[in-house]
This record gives C-alpha cells, sequence and structure tokens, in this order.
C-alpha cells in the first residue's frame, strides 16, 4: 500500500473513532444516568447534564489552536500517535467506572470525558495535517473528502450505535471504542513516519494562556448561560455567564495584538492575510453557527413530539431518531468525496458556496413542515438528504481550501484555528438558538399548559404543577427520551382517577401540550439560521479561484508573494496574467 493510503486510512479510523465518541455518549444519557443511579430530571442535576454533554466539546474547542502548535513543532505524526494512545487510556478507564457509584461516578465520568477529548482533538488537528503532507494538490480535495465523511459519519452512527450498546450495558458505550483505538495506536506507532520536520522554535507560553484561558471562558459562559438563573428560563443574566464572557472576550483580544509583536508567535495571524484562508475560515464558523444547535434541536423536535405523537416509547425515541437522521448521513457520503474529487480540478468556491445557499434552502424548507409531519414523512426525509448534501458540498471544498493555503510548516497550527473556529461556531449556536427557542417557549408553555389542562378537566392543583415545569428541564428531559410528567410527585398521581393518570402519563400528552410552543421559537431559530447560511455562502464565495501554496504562488519580478490568493485580476490587481490569456501585467 502506498503510504498516502495508509495515512489515509489510519485517520479516517481516528476520526471517525472521535466523532462516535462525540455523540455516543449524547444518546446514551438515560441508560447512564440510571447506571450511576442519578435522576436526570432531579434538582440541581441540569449542571451535570450540560457538562456530561458539553465537556467534551469545550476541551477540543480550547486546545486545538495549541495541539496543532505543538504538533508543528514537535512533529505531527507522533503527536498524533500521543492522541491515539490518550484516547485509548480514557477508553478504558470509562468502561470500569462502577455503575451505581451516584454523583461521584458522574464527576470521573466527567473528568474522564476530558482525557478522552484532548486524544480527540490530537487526532482531529493532526489528521487534517497528515494527509494534506501526504497527498498531492491533485488528490487532496478526494482525500478530506473521504476523511470529512468519517467526522460525520461518525455522529450520525455514534447515536444509533449508543441506542443499541446501552441498551445491554452502558458500559459499552465506552468500550466498544477500546479494540478500534488499540489497533489505530499501535498502526500508527509502526506504520506512521514524519514527512514534515519539525520546527526547533520555542514555545509561545503567554500566547497559550491568553487564546486557552480566553476560549475556555467565552465557552463557560455559553455553557452556563444554558443554566436558569433566578426566575428567568435561562442564565444570560448570572453574574458569573456575564463575567466569563468580559474576561474571555478580553484574553482574546489581548491574544491578537500580542500575537502580532511575538517573537515565536502560537498563531501567526498574517495567515489571515491569504484570502482562502480567512474566507474558508470564515466561512467554516458561520457554516457551524447556523447548523450546530439546528440539529440538535431538530433531535429534540423528534424525540420530544414526533416520535411520542406516532407511538414510539420515550425510551425508544433516541434510537429511532438516530435512524430518522440517516438521509442526512446518506447525503454527506454521496456528496463529500464527489465534491473532494472536483475540487482538486476546479477550485473549491463553487462547490462550498453551492453547499452553504443549499443549506439555506434546506433549512428553510423545514420551517414549512408541521410539529406532527406523518403525512409528509417522506418531505422530512428528503430535506434532511439535502441537508447533508449540503454539507458534503461545503466540507470537503472548504476544508481543502484552507489546507492548501498553508505553508507546509503551518499546516499543524491552521488546521488547529480551522477547527477551533468550527467547535466555537458549534458551542455559540446551541447557546443562541437554544436560547431563542426557549425563550420563546418559555412564553407560550404556561398558557398551552393551562389550556389543554381546562380542556381535559384536570384538578386545578395538577394545573398548577404541570404549568410550573421548567421549560428547558422539560425539553432536556425530552430530548434525554424521559417523559417529563413522570417528574410530578407520587402523592399528587396517586390522588387521581387512574383514568386521569393513564391520560397525561401517556405519550401523546406533552408532546401535544408543548408541540404548537416548541414549533413557534424552532421556526425562528430556523429563520436566523438561513441568514447565517447565506452569509457563510457570500464568505465563501469570496474566497477566489483555486490556490494552492507553492503552486499557485503570484509573481512579482521572480519574487513568491506567498500571501496572495491567486493568479488573476479579479484577486491580486498586480499578478501575472495566466499564459495564454492574453493579459499583462
Amino acid at each position: 500500500m502506498q503510504y498516502k493510503w495508509t495515512v489515509l486510512t489510519n485517520t479516517t479510523l481516528g476520526g471517525l473513532m472521535a466523532s462516535i465518541n462525540m455523540t455516543i455518549v449524547m444518546i446514551s444519557l438515560p441508560t447512564i444516568f440510571r447506571g450511576l443511579n442519578i435522576d436526570p430530571t432531579a434538582p440541581g442535576q441540569f449542571t451535570l447534564l450540560l457538562w456530561m454533554l458539553m465537556g467534551y466539546s469545550i476541551v477540543m474547542a480550547t486546545m486545538l489552536v495549541t495541539f496543532g502548535r505543538l504538533s508543528d513543532v514537535f512533529g505531527r505524526t507522533k503527536l498524533y500517535t500521543i492522541g491515539f494512545l490518550i484516547f485509548t487510556v480514557g477508553s478504558i478507564l470509562l468502561s470500569v467506572i462502577p455503575g451505581g457509584s451516584g454523583i461521584n461516578g458522574a464527576y470521573m465520568l466527567i473528568g474522564l470525558r476530558m482525557v478522552q477529548a484532548i486524544g480527540g482533538g490530537l487526532l482531529m488537528v493532526n489528521s487534517t495535517a497528515l494527509i494534506t503532507d501526504a497527498f498531492s494538490s491533485k488528490e487532496r480535495g478526494k482525500a478530506l473528502g473521504i476523511n470529512q465523511i468519517s467526522f460525520i459519519a461518525g455522529s450520525l452512527i455514534g447515536l444509533i450505535l449508543g441506542g443499541i450498546l446501552a441498551a445491554y450495558d452502558w458500559h459499552m458505550v465506552f468500550l466498544v471504542n477500546v479494540p478500534f483505538a488499540v489497533a489505530g495506536s499501535l498502526w500508527s506507532i509502526f506504520r506512521l513516519h514524519e514527512i514534515t520536520k519539525g520546527q526547533k522554535v520555542p514555545i509561545d507560553l503567554v500566547g497559550n494562556v491568553l487564546l486557552g484561558g480566553g476560549l475556555i471562558f467565552v465557552s463557560l459562559g455559553f455553557t452556563y448561560s444554558l443554566v436558569p438563573y433566578g426566575s428567568s428560563s435561562m442564565g444570560w443574566g448570572d453574574p458569573w455567564v456575564l463575567s466569563s464572557f468580559v474576561i474571555g472576550i478580553a484574553m482574546v483580544v489581548i491574544f491578537v495584538f500580542y500575537e502580532r509583536k511575538a517573537p515565536y508567535p502560537l498563531f501567526n495571524m498574517k495567515l489571515f492575510k491569504i484570502r482562502p484562508f480567512a474566507f474558508g475560515n470564515f466561512a467554516g464558523f458561520l457554516s457551524s453557527l447556523g447548523r450546530g444547535a439546528v440539529m440538535f434541536l431538530t433531535i429534540i423536535w423528534l424525540q420530544g413530539i414526533y416520535l411520542p405523537l406516532n407511538g414510539y416509547q420515550y425510551s425508544q425515541t433516541p434510537f429511532w431518531a438516530g435512524v430518522y437522521t440517516l438521509p442526512m448521513m446518506a447525503g454527506f457520503i454521496i456528496l463529500g468525496p464527489v465534491s473532494g474529487m472536483l475540487t482538486d480540478r476546479y477550485g473549491a468556491r463553487l462547490f462550498a458556496t453551492t453547499g452553504m445557499v443549499v443549506a439555506a434552502v434546506s433549512l428553510y424548507l423545514m420551517t414549512l413542515l408541521p410539529a406532527n409531519f406523518s403525512g409528509s414523512l417522506w418531505e422530512f426525509e428528503g430535506i434532511l438528504l439535502l441537508n447533508g448534501v449540503a454539507m458534503g458540498l461545503f466540507a470537503s471544498p472548504n476544508t481543502t481550501s484552507i489546507m492548501n493555503s498553508l505553508p507546509p510548516e503551518d499546516r499543524g497550527v491552521g488546521s488547529g484555528m480551522r477547527a477551533t473556529l468550527q467547535n466555537i461556531g458549534q458551542t455559540i449556536s446551541m447557546a443562541v438558538f437554544f436560547s431563542i427557542t426557549i425563550t420563546i417557549f418559555s412564553s407560550n408553555l404556561p398558557g398551552s399548559m393551562e389550556s389543554l389542562g381546562a380542556s381535559l378537566n384536570l384538578p386545578a392543583k395538577l394545573i398548577s404543577m404541570l404549568v410550573s415545569i421548567p421549560p428547558s428541564g422539560a425539553l432536556f428531559a425530552a430530548f434525554l427520551g424521559i417523559n417529563p410528567i413522570s417528574s410530578l410527585p407520587a402523592s399528587v398521581l396517586s390522588q387521581l382517577p387512574p383514568s386521569t393518570v393513564k391520560l397525561i402519563t401517556s405519550p401523546t400528552f406533552f408532546p401535544n401540550a408543548i408541540a404548537s410552543s416548541f414549533m413557534i421559537g424552532l421556526r425562528e431559530a430556523l429563520y436566523i439560521a438561513v441568514i447565517i447560511s447565506l452569509i457563510a455562502a457570500f464568505f465563501s464565495a469570496m474566497r477566489g479561484k483555486r490556490y494552492v501554496h507553492g503552486e499557485s504562488e503570484a509573481m512579482e519580478g521572480g519574487i513568491a508573494i506567498p500571501g496572495a490568493a491567486e493568479t488573476d485580476k479579479e484577486t491580486l490587481p498586480h499578478a501575472v496574467a495566466e499564459p495564454g490569456s492574453g493579459g499583462s501585467k
């Protein structure tokens, strides 16, 4: 096997494993909570739930640029292999957390998930750089397209695999990683080698602290903004949240100014003068911002409303929600490699820009569906397929364009910046869109509950309890496959007629109660996501034509201009015209 295919196969395994791990826990949380003997709907457990959901991504988002620079200095293959080993150790330790260990077990799980995230981050940031090193520009798009499939497909496979494994034993959710992690580690140790030499330069400690600390504070601010504060259903008024944003943003701003004068910067800010790198990253950030939470809200839509209304038990909804999203994975798998190969020949601009326009169309079409789209199921699946096609058109060309524009010595840190912006975009997306949805949902839910209760002649005391259910807790309970009505005190339920208890605990009662309120908030979020996707399409179009560092450098008097993004008048006014074009300087 040629070495480049060894690199692609190994990094695809690493990417698949890391991305499966991001969602396999999400879908298995109900079983994990039961296995640890924790009630996720109990007071004070919401924060614990958030850390289980977002702790992994927070570590990934805040460390990727640092990992990229360390890889440029010490060797990408070496750091990639270390990432595999760390991920393996984390998976093994997670699989032996004692059952029934309660809060202590939950803290162990959160901490070890962060260990896994360190390994996953090293795998993710180095996969793209290793492929870029191993493949020529004529095949790079195809290779990155195949690799990008592993990340997207893995996140969807995790939803299904988690539902299957958790039904047997929640430890299997973590144990399933171990054989592949061990095989990938050994394969990496014995078969991969360094192609580019590491840079013998000092580590920028100040830059690392400023960027890492700033991103941590910003991520914490967005995470705790989802926690109710006082009488508000969200935490945007919490002094701790506001302080986190102020400190985090201040550190990032200081980082930008410091890096411009640092002798050995963590990140060379001049890379943003390279047009395809800058506009490709802007487009990637906005793409993540537009679609990140929308897909999370779609899962809530499926698990909390559609599936229960169509006869699925709450315990089954996480698994079936994963099954219903398979068309999205199919669309990405079909278009990912194709768009990558076409990018190698024609450049990224047309395909990436078209992808974001198609994404905007698919998100708008979703706003036209009713809460219970049983009569329009094929329309829903077609929209998800279209959204997957959009991601396939965008992801590989955009990544290829960014990586092609980078000089070899900056590919690790450049890939880290690309992945960081995408992860931060998803974190912001989660907080912003969920806040929009929950704010609208909170203002409408009490009235809907009261009207439904009155129409069913429920006791006033019971109606009051239904109205007092926290909206954010209700949605997360539905997301976890838990009927929120089950949190009502048993003493209250025991005083009700059996027919009433059967009515309010049926799979259809709560979905009917929240459907209209949720859909109003979801549609508002989708409209904003459509606008963001169109802005991403604009930035994608601004990247210019195909540019490969070292091959498409603009020449001015025989001297390469590494910051130039293009070789024609459209993007570089002083570039030499291409031979045969009839142009001149």
